[in-house]
């Protein structure tokens, strides 16, 4: 067993590390890859960059290169979901691009021939997770996660992403992750903690809320690989 640990911002990996302790750094193809043996089991760590081009080198670079065999990703996203605030868990069931767009040929927004407009996520893994959440006594929402290269902060278009993929959160890697994992067989796994609720301006509250809402989240996903090794 080899497990990757990804996120996009070094914020959202640095409670990680920290939790691993000591870690070599590897570095490859302009990024830099923190190997690390926790509890007996090989895990590699790495920040990928913002955006669906890095997320897709890194993760691809984690299986491929490293030998990792199952993904575990850990990161903020905006909710669109008025349910959701901030600080608030939430797994992806499926993922979506949501700025795919061929629709001028007669696809469906996010989808392209020969693929599919959602990417279910392991649901193993998902029930781990639910597992964790209970005795860590969390409430986690399960719900759909769109991906795209923008940050989305206005509320047309946040509003138009939740009517079309029938999305609770948004972010920017974590539809291209699974992509990635579901071409190469690889059970993934994506949490995502809170940083910006559907009623806040994002642009503003974004940078206040990234540090403790990318704590949550790796806290929840060190406590999900305790889960994987003891399993």
């Amino acid at each position: 067993m080899k497990i990757a640990i990804m996120g996009a911002m070094s914020e959202e990996v640095a409670p990680i590390l920290e939790a691993l302790g000591n870690y070599n750094t590897v570095e490859y193809a302009g990024n830099k890859y923190y190997e690390a043996t926790y509890k007996g089991v090989d895990v590699v760590v790495a920040y990928s960059k913002i955006g669906k081009v890095f997320s897709t080198l890194t993760a691809t670079t984690m299986i491929e290169h490293f030998g990792c065999d199952r993904l575990l990703f850990s990161g903020v996203a905006g909710a669109i979901n008025p349910e959701l605030k901030v600080g608030d868990l939430i797994i992806a069931t499926k993922l979506a691009q949501h700025d795919l767009d061929i629709t001028a040929f007669g696809h469906p927004h996010g989808y392209v021939p020969e693929g599919a407009v959602f990417v279910d996520a392991d649901r193993s893994l998902i029930e781990t997770g639910k597992k964790v959440a209970t005795s860590l006594g969390k409430s986690v929402k399960e719900g759909v996660i769109a991906t795209g290269d923008q940050f989305v902060a206005d509320e047309e278009r946040k509003n138009w992403i939740a009517a079309t993929f029938n999305a609770d959160a948004l972010e920017m890697e974590g539809a291209s992750v699974a992509v990635v994992c579901n071409a190469l067989g690889v059970p993934f796994f994506i949490l995502r903690a809170i940083s910006d609720a559907a009623d806040m301006d994002a642009s503003f509250s974004f940078d206040a809320f990234l540090e403790t809402s990318a704590i949550e989240s790796a806290q929840f996903v060190m406590q999900m690989v305790d889960e994987i090794v003891g399993q």
